[in-house]
């Protein structure tokens, strides 16, 4: 298993574990994380599951597509430089121990 530390705007850390293969975003949505609203479902149609991945931890996530980079504009909360869509980070064996913190508001 895989975890992930989710860090709620607050501060309150929360930590789960996925499976190789799932998305950061249905991740935090089977675990009823708060802060991931993910009204598309992980169809990269809306910036509902923006998150900010941990400085140390955003090179190992992969580069943001064109598209995800167009979808991030749409974002509510501000967008910065380790900003990415959940839906587009699949976990996997190195990024065991992921952590990704939550903007204030998705909607």
């Amino acid at each position: 298993m895989i975890k992930v530390t989710f860090i709620e705007y607050d501060g309150t850390r929360t930590t789960v574990e996925g499976r190789n293969g799932d998305s950061v975003m249905s991740l935090a949505a089977a675990q009823g994380i708060d802060g991931i609203v993910a009204e598309c479902g992980g169809g990269m149609m809306c910036a509902t599951c923006h998150c900010y991945v941990d400085d140390k931890w955003f090179a190992r996530t992969g580069p943001r597509s064109d598209d995800e980079a167009d979808m991030l504009d749409c974002a509510v909360a501000e967008v910065r430089q380790t900003s990415r869509l959940s839906c587009q980070i699949t976990l996997s064996d190195a990024l065991d121990g992921l952590v990704v913190h939550l903007p204030e508001t998705q909607v």
